[in-house]
């Protein structure tokens, strides 16, 4: 099913980053692209760039959400809105472990409960989820970010599952570290989060991840790009850590 078997398409966290990137190159392939997040101002300029469909709307408000995709007939889904919170369970509060939940998996899945019955029912559809390294691979620190991944991981193998015997697919996209706004808001501090985490990495774009979503749903209708692992070249997961105690 290349994308010309498509006409519609919805991303999330749509207004920035990844997000904006992947709504543009949908649109420049001729699909109606609906564009969600929060900010409605960022999203109107979106949508006078590009044409896309604006919906100012919180995806962890459920009922407005699904107000929102009311009549909607969705062929493409892009779950690619995220959040994270610093630090390990040792230090995360209430918050951190509740915004993570609500954005990252809860409304992942009403959007996919929402949308993936009208794509069975059409035999026609494709599901993107965005996950991460941190939900296959364990390292330090974000302890909720990789609980709630993990859990993506795991929903999109299982959606191939419910979607048997219907030409629906579903695409993990698993990326390493994307330069987006993301660790500017999880320090409150852009300047600083770019002179710590970008500068002086080849970090991925997200010119990149939309690269690597255009070629999943492109592809032949007989193949479905399951898993895809995208990481900068010098970025590699992975390691021991082996604690020694004398005495």
């Amino acid at each position: 099913m290349p994308i010309s078997d498509y006409r519609t398409a919805l991303v999330t966290g749509a207004s920035t980053g990844i997000g904006a990137v992947v709504v543009e190159r949908l649109a420049k392939r001729g699909l109606e692209v609906h564009a969600v997040a929060r900010n409605a101002e960022r999203l109107q300029a979106l949508a006078d760039a590009t044409g896309a469909v604006p919906h100012a709307v919180d995806i962890t408000d459920t009922e407005a959400l699904t107000r929102t995709l009311e009549g909607l007939e969705i062929d493409v889904l892009v779950n690619n809105a995220g959040v994270s919170r610093t630090g390990n369970i040792l230090s995360a509060d209430e918050f951190a472990v509740d915004e993570q939940i609500a954005v990252n998996i809860r409304a992942v899945l009403h959007l996919v409960r929402l949308l993936m019955p009208g794509m069975v029912e059409r035999d026609l559809g494709h599901i993107v989820n965005i996950s991460s390294i941190a939900g296959v691979y364990n390292f330090g620190g974000n302890t909720v970010y990789h609980a709630t991944k993990a859990a993506v991981h795991t929903l999109s193998r299982q959606l191939r599952v419910d979607g048997y015997g219907r030409r629906v697919r579903v695409t993990e996209i698993c990326p390493g570290r994307v330069e987006t706004e993301i660790f500017g808001r999880l320090l409150g501090d852009m300047e600083a989060a770019q002179r710590q985490f970008y500068d002086g990495y080849e970090s991925l774009k997200p010119e990149d991840i939309a690269d690597s979503i255009e070629f999943a749903v492109d592809s032949p209708r007989h193949v479905n790009i399951g898993h895809i692992e995208i990481l900068p070249t010098f970025q590699v997961p992975g390691g021991l850590n082996f604690e020694r105690r004398e005495g």
